[in-house]
């Protein structure tokens, strides 16, 4: 008779963008760029938290950046000046190619989702955060903040995150204290072919008065028609930051925004477009702000479809050029509440102090007469 498989502790995934916050944006904003030392420094950080809390096993994706050979070699550093009181998790690479392109994270999102992680840490901006969401299914996300544009990953040290995720992973902490649902944009694309097209953004759908793709990246706003939000944070950089200076809606609470920045046709040949409302300086790049024309904005509600009347152009999602529609073509933008679950991270650490999480027990006497002290997690 056979005997039952051991149960493998719960294992916490890892896919940081070795290249993100070098587009374009970052050159023309003046901004700087994350080295892969920072990057190695910030997953070691989170490493840390995870096996301080326990979490034995972390699976990474791959890159051709040279991220992997740095992090092996901090890594080994690491566990050799150690003390008894830092613990490492085993780290472990997915079996995948890396070609250095987006493909690479929609790949290792599936992996980690078919390796029922308990949760995967991202290293990103909104690209990098919308790539794994698409492709995780139920499995929660933590963002850590490392692209150019980042108005869905939260400003936050990578230390912190990991403790949350790992209280989470361990089972320390429930699901309904743990995590949080998050609002996401589904793009709908019935073409004139009969072809259907799915896609989704998590922050901003924007539509451009342009016929071709080109550079990913979406940083001018001159041929800018609409923009569609999910949410709206004054504090945002990037073409929600056009909706958080106009109309905010925050990430928790009910409803998107839609604001018309260009009118949708001339009124007659010949004769100057409709004037704007005003116009609008917002955040749009690191150390770039525009002036946008505002014509008009208005809610949208969850599950309703909202149809994109402009006739052609193209569609960014997150920032980035990414489809391409044409006059015959029927494009639609619906807001999904309770799309996918997040660790609340925030949340996670308020529950760790006020149940004690973070303590242990108190180490026995030195000696005589010498009082024992509590265990910290770090020394």
């Amino acid at each position: 008779m056979r005997e039952p498989s051991p149960v493998r502790p719960p294992a916490v995934g890892i896919i940081a963008n070795p290249v993100s916050a070098r587009d374009i944006r970052r050159v023309v904003a003046n901004a700087n760029s994350l080295q892969l030392a920072d990057r190695v420094n910030i997953v070691l950080r989170a490493m840390a938290a995870l096996g301080a809390c326990g979490v034995t096993r972390v699976l990474m994706m791959p890159d051709r950046e040279g991220l992997k050979p740095m992090l092996e070699r901090h890594l080994m550093r690491e566990r050799a000046a150690s003390t008894g009181n830092q613990t490492w998790p085993q780290l472990e690479w997915l079996a995948m190619p890396a070609t250095g392109r987006v493909d690479d994270t929609f790949f290792a999102a599936r992996l980690l989702r078919e390796a029922a992680v308990a949760a995967i840490v991202v290293l990103g901006g909104d690209g990098t955060h919308r790539a794994v969401v698409r492709e995780c299914g139920q499995v929660p996300i933590a963002g850590l903040s490392t692209g150019t544009n980042n108005a869905y990953p939260e400003l936050r040290e990578a230390t912190l995150a990991g403790l949350a995720v790992g209280l989470y992973a361990m089972g320390r902490i429930a699901p309904d204290t743990a995590l949080v649902y998050n609002k996401r944009l589904d793009v709908t694309l019935d073409a004139r072919d009969g072809a259907r097209r799915h896609d989704i953004a998590l922050v901003d759908v924007a539509i451009a008065n342009e016929h071709y793709i080109g550079a990913k990246a979406l940083w001018r706003t001159d041929s800018l028609a609409a923009v569609y939000m999910a949410f709206a944070d004054p504090e945002a950089i990037g073409l929600s930051a056009i909706g958080g200076m106009l109309d905010p809606v925050g990430r928790r609470e009910p409803g998107g925004l839609c604001v018309q920045v260009a009118p949708l046709e001339p009124r007659a040949p010949h004769t100057e477009l409709a004037d704007p409302l005003f116009h609008l300086h917002a955040p749009i790049a690191p150390g770039l702000l525009q002036p946008v024309p505002v014509y008009g904005w208005h809610r949208l509600a969850d599950g309703e479809p909202a149809p994109v009347r402009q006739r052609a152009g193209v569609m960014a999602l997150d920032g980035e050029r990414e489809i391409t529609f044409g006059p015959d073509d029927r494009l639609t933008v619906t807001l999904r509440e309770r799309a996918f679950r997040s660790i609340a991270v925030a949340d996670c650490l308020r529950y760790a102090a006020a149940h004690g999480l973070l303590r242990a027990q108190r180490q026995p006497a030195s000696g005589p007469g010498v009082p024992s002290l509590p265990i910290l997690l770090h020394p």
